[in-house]
Parts: structure tokens; sequence; C-alpha cells
């Protein structure tokens, strides 16, 4: 599992407890409206909309919040705003790239807060296709395998089509090509697997790696970035050492 999975997941554990709980249920009820637009309101229809509800189940997310999420998706809340997903690129220090993934009211508001952040951090913004060469899109499922036998899991993943699975610390992660996203999901679900986190996501092509200070530094500013409402993920081609992560996570 690379550094910067492990920091991933430390930071999906702490959001739970995070005092910034509006700021994470703001984005999690945005997922919801997203994934009910694209395949409609029925979570046991729609696969993507259930792994959504489900993570906001798990923060704890009011069931009424996430009914007036699905709502808005689908357009049967007609007094709200319009939801854009955009995906930005830029760098961040050091010529680190940056996949950010937006969904948004406002696609000015979003892109001149972005600009800012960038820029007030030494990065910056770049056009369209500058950095998304460097990336390519997978299907990702990350869970406990708590009582359970790494070689079955791996067979159950391998079967419905994914390409690799990492196992690390009671934790297994999977990937594999977009179009097997839902085979995936349905094999882990029919497996009675509680699934902690998935979704689609830029894997860089090849990571790089940068020293202590540095890669504390580049860190910094996809917090940063991570921290603008309009943001829902931040992908980039930093590899994180343990001694760093260590670090961080302390």
């Amino acid at each position: 599992m690379s550094g910067h999975s492990k920091w991933s997941t430390i930071k999906r554990k702490k959001a739970s407890t995070d005092a910034k709980r509006g700021a994470v249920f703001t984005r999690l009820a945005r997922e919801i409206a997203l994934a009910a637009r694209e395949g409609g309101g029925d979570p046991d229809v729609n696969f993507t909309l259930r792994l959504a509800v489900d993570r906001a189940k798990a923060a704890n997310m009011p069931n009424d919040n996430i009914d007036r999420a699905i709502k808005r998706g689908t357009g049967e809340d007609k007094d709200s705003a319009t939801l854009e997903q955009i995906v930005y690129e830029g760098y961040a220090p050091h010529g680190v790239a940056l996949m950010i993934e937006c969904v948004s009211d406002n696609r000015n508001r979003t892109v001149a807060d972005l600009r800012h952040i960038l820029t007030r951090h030494n990065g910056s913004l770049g056009e369209t296709g500058s950095v998304a060469w460097q990336f390519a899109q997978i299907a990702f499922y990350e869970f406990s395998i708590a009582g359970r036998n790494e070689d079955e899991v791996f067979e159950l993943a391998v079967e419905a089509g994914a390409d690799d699975v990492e196992f690390d610390e009671g934790e297994a992660q999977i990937v594999g090509p977009v179009d097997a996203f839902k085979k995936i999901g349905d094999a882990l679900k029919s497996a009675g697997i509680k699934i902690d986190d998935a979704g689609l996501r830029m894997q860089p092509n090849q990571e790089i790696a940068l020293g202590p200070s540095e890669t504390l530094q580049v860190m910094r500013v996809i917090e940063a970035v991570e921290e603008l409402d309009d943001v829902q993920n931040v992908f980039s081609n930093l590899t994180i050492s343990d001694e760093v992560l260590a670090e961080i996570a302390a």
C-alpha cells in the first residue's frame, strides 16, 4: 500500500471525529447528489449511489440530509442550484502533478479559489491536458480483512476483474479497470465484506519521491486545496516515505 494511500486512509478514519464535520457532510451530500443525477435515486439499483450513501451513514450524516441530497440529484428539489462536476489540473511545488476533482454550483468561484490557494503555496493551475496524461483512471476499493483469509480475498477480487490486491496492516486495497467497478463491488457485497472506501480514482503512471521537508511542503498544499468546499478529491504523483508519513500522522 503506497504512502499516499496510507495517508488517505488516515484522513478518512479521522473524518468521523473531525471538527469540520459540516464540511464533510457538504462533500458527502454533493457526492450523493451527483450519483443520483447520473444513475437515479434508488441505491438498490444505483451502485455508485449506494456506496455514497454508505459513506455518508458511516460519517453519521443524518438521514434527512441524505434524502435531500438524493432529491437534489434527481431534480425533485427544484430550489437547489445545479451542481457541476469539474476536474482541474495543476502543480504543487517541486513539480508534483495534481488532479483536482470538484463539484460546484459556481465554476468561476471554484477556479478562483483554486488559483488563489495554489499560487499562495508556490503552485499553479494548469491548462486542460497539461497534467492528465500522467494519470490513468482506475476502480478502487479499500476495506478491513479482519477474520478473512488473504488468499480467498485475492481470488474473489481477481475473479471479479481486479488487476491487483494489496494487503497491509489488516487492510486490503483493490485496483482494477473502470468497467469492473460494479462487478468487484457486487462480489465484495455478496461475500459480506463491508467496504470502507471505494470509487474511481486517478492513479499516476509514475510516482516521484521527494525529501522529507519537500514532501511535507507538498502535503500542506494538498491539504489546503482539500479544505476548499468545492473540492471532492485531490490526486497527485507524489509518493510518501514511511518517515514522512509517520511525522504527518503524529
